[in-house]
């Protein structure tokens, strides 16, 4: 149901300012000033934690059981909170990773020190048993423990694990009133905090046609902000005059970041990307509207991390002539080497060439290819010494021009992360007020177990009579890639309805699986989003045990969209037409 209308004669609430000012645990420091100084603002949010960062907080709490949270976010406090004060603005950020009341103590303190009286509050309860053998274990809790926190006057909330997209409907439901059966309304919003939560690169950043924008433009997006509205529908935009530009493309290609279905499931809501309908709204502005929502599922994700073992990483480089062949020499050698150590070999090694090498070239580096090795064992011995010194001792006897990029180390522990989940009655989702007083929040009464959305109709296909030409996806379609634990997400769209009738017919998953050899023997899975014009691909197990173990050379898939642009293939020669030609690397 949409969100509660007003009352006959009472004038609509004003739209909500929601802004970002932080992607990830380590993103732009000055962004929270620029959004609290850039324009008007209701609330600022920052999102802190990914997979990574929690191995990496529970390894900080080790330490330190003090800490375990982001300590960059308490420094951009120390000029943020003046300011937020004297306009007037919120801050919402899940800053607290794995200690939020210690957060919430320091900004406290912070607060006392800088002369600004604010009142703090956090959310807690995402913190489950920790099995044997894991270092963290955390449920991705819903919005409404940060709803009870600003309704009880709260001017800073932070938060343990909680869903991205929950910094923003908390928020929201707090200033509309919603409730947890106003469904369509959370459902919008749920779509704008998605869209927010990685900041610039719904501005701009990481954007597939950023050739049709002005360089000058990109060089420093400014960060996004959604205007939200009493129905849950939105205005994605930014401050005027910040760089970074906001139009459908670079709305859409956030949308299908990291996801997956057409049912988007959290703890408050499962919002259908089936339904997002985006539209110019003038410059630097996108409408999000039309969003339909339904009941959550009954259990929350849960996401696990744990030491994994070590690893060691040597990359050699190979200079000139004979590539192939100095690297078959190297890799005799190593193995040589290693076995005469008479200990046993590490439990994985893994080689890989790169042909970064042009013919002729003008300069060393543009001449050589890099050879890269990964070993990795439960024994850190077996991935250290022996590994380092058997690289080491060939550098006078092996292939001419021998050199590697760094000296060898002793190795290095790997994380990994694991998806469960856990039934939401049994979490204890706690608003912790201002004054000390603690709310528990109530699981949603009314769930929906999550199940595929019916396929949707295709399109009537191109005309198969069409003449064709070889090449690369990426002159119509754009892409964005990243990963969701062991799995890489891959989305796909195009921005007219002649592209989407070849699109839809022509990037079948065994046309992906051909167009990427290396999801070959893999799982993938295809959803079809016929508003967007776009196909979102889930490749099971690309990704290993996750960003954490660095399994693959890009461990996030974050470049996998663009690897598959690259890929040519026959495309409808009228879809090419005043379509400017890729820069050819020689």
């Amino acid at each position: 149901m949409p969100g509660r209308p007003p009352a006959d004669g009472v004038p609509a609430p004003a739209p909500l300012r929601i802004g970002n000012a932080s992607g990830f645990y380590g993103d732009r420091f000055d962004a929270l000033r620029e959004m609290l100084t850039g324009g008007p603002l209701d609330v600022v949010t920052g999102d802190y934690l990914a997979e990574l960062t929690m191995l990496i907080l529970g390894r900080s709490r080790l330490k330190d059981p003090g800490k375990g949270y982001a300590t960059t976010f308490l420094r951009q406090l120390e000029e943020g909170l003046g300011l937020a004060h004297e306009r007037g603005v919120k801050i919402v950020a899940n800053a607290g990773g794995l200690n939020p009341a210690g957060l919430a103590d320091a900004v406290r303190a912070l607060a006392a020190k800088v002369g600004v009286p604010v009142a703090v509050a956090h959310v807690e309860g995402d913190g489950l048993p920790v099995p044997d053998g894991f270092l963290t274990a955390n449920a991705y809790l819903g919005g409404s423990g940060i709803a009870a926190c600003l309704r009880a006057g709260a001017d800073v909330v932070v938060t343990g694990r909680v869903t991205d997209a929950a910094l923003v409907t908390g928020p929201a439901a707090a200033h509309f009133g919603w409730g947890p059966d106003d469904l369509d309304a959370l459902a919008g919003a749920v779509v704008a905090g998605h869209v927010l939560e990685c900041g610039t690169q719904a501005t701009g950043g990481n954007y597939a046609f950023f050739r049709e924008h002005d360089a000058r433009l990109l060089r420093r997006p400014g960060f996004p902000l959604a205007e939200i509205h009493a129905d849950g529908s939105s205005v994605i935009t930014k401050h005027d005059g910040t760089g970074g530009v906001v139009d459908v493309g670079t709305v859409t290609a956030q949308l299908l970041y990291e996801t997956g279905g057409a049912r988007y499931a959290g703890p408050d809501v499962t919002a259908r990307l089936d339904t997002v309908t985006l539209t110019p709204d003038g410059p630097d502005r996108v409408r999000v509207d039309g969003v339909r929502g339904e009941a959550p599922p009954p259990t929350l994700k849960a996401g696990l991390t744990r030491l994994g073992g070590w690893r060691n990483e040597i990359v050699f480089v190979l200079t000139g002539l004979d590539i192939e062949a100095k690297a078959d020499l190297v890799k005799e050698q190593f193995a040589d080497a290693l076995a005469r150590t008479g200990g046993r070999p590490p439990a994985e090694v893994r080689w890989e060439l790169a042909r970064t090498d042009r013919a002729d070239a003008d300069t060393e580096e543009r001449a050589s290819a890099l050879l890269r090795l990964v070993v990795r064992d439960q024994d850190a011995d077996a991935v250290g010494r022996a590994v380092s010194g058997a690289a080491v001792e060939l550098a006078l006897g092996s292939y001419p021009g021998f050199h590697v990029t760094a000296p060898p180390g002793k190795g290095a522990p790997y994380g990994v992360f694991e998806a469960r989940t856990v039934p939401a009655a049994a979490v204890e989702h706690t608003a912790v007020l201002p004054d000390g007083r603690r709310e528990i929040q109530e699981p949603p009464v009314s769930t929906r177990e999550l199940a595929e959305a019916d396929a949707p109709p295709l399109p009537e296909p191109y005309p198969v009579s069409t003449p064709t030409r070889r090449a690369p996806l990426g002159l119509i379609a754009g892409a964005r890639s990243g990963d969701k634990g062991g799995d890489a997400n891959v989305g796909v769209w195009v921005r007219d309805d002649d592209a989407w009738r070849w699109l839809a017919h022509e990037l079948t998953v065994e046309r992906l699986k051909e167009l990427l050899p290396e999801t070959a023997a893999l799982t993938v899975v295809r959803q079809v989003l016929p508003r967007l014009r776009a196909l979102n691909f889930t490749v099971h197990g690309l990704l290993g045990e996750g960003v954490a173990a660095q399994a693959r050379f890009d461990p996030q898939a974050k470049a996998l969209g663009e690897w598959l642009r690259s890929r040519s293939l026959p495309v409808p020669v009228p879809l090419l037409e005043g379509v400017p030609l890729p820069e050819v690397t020689a």
